[in-house]
């Protein structure tokens, strides 16, 4: 793997509109139904840029293999230090170190912006991301049952974290 990350720009929306909508229609790490269009992703991107949080890709030979990004966990003053992150790897890359790579990068981010905790919010049945984060440092600190559906099926929320 030859991994470069970097802040994501204009161009790698198609990408990460992509990715975003694999994860939406196949996978349980986003608890959406519906895709998203360009204008969506686009919205998302400037709402990041203007809160000076990350959007990062991992990009691999040209193409964008994953991207990662953190926002305010709960829209409350007291959270302002506690960050909560989301990594999704395009499915042809997954297993190859994109996901560390990026959470790496995010991590140094959080740092650098003087944040306290990063969160991630995990499906337990992503048995891959909750060995990811658990290899990085993070701990799991909250598991709420049933709490999401999808794909006709009831899901658990694994809540994981690591003081930066």
């Amino acid at each position: 793997m030859t991994a470069i990350v970097r802040p994501a720009d204009d161009a790698d929306l198609p990408a990460i509109l992509a990715i975003y909508n694999d994860a939406v229609l196949n996978t349980t790490a986003i608890w959406n139904d519906t895709p998203v269009d360009l204008e969506d992703r686009t919205a998302w991107l400037a709402a990041r840029r203007r809160q000076d949080y990350p959007v990062l890709v991992a990009e691999d030979g040209g193409s964008v293999a994953g991207y990662g990004s953190f926002g305010d966990f709960r829209p409350f003053d007291g959270y302002r230090f506690t960050v909560e992150h989301s990594i999704y790897v395009a499915e042809g890359y997954r297993r190859r170190g994109f996901a560390t790579a990026l959470l790496l990068a995010l991590i140094e981010r959080a740092e650098a912006l003087g944040k306290h905790m990063l969160v991630a919010g995990i499906a337990s049945d992503n048995g891959a991301s909750v060995r990811l984060h658990a290899r990085h440092g993070f701990t799991e600190t909250g598991r709420m049952p049933e709490v999401g559906y999808k794909f006709g099926r009831w899901l658990d929320l694994v809540f994981m974290q690591r003081r930066v």
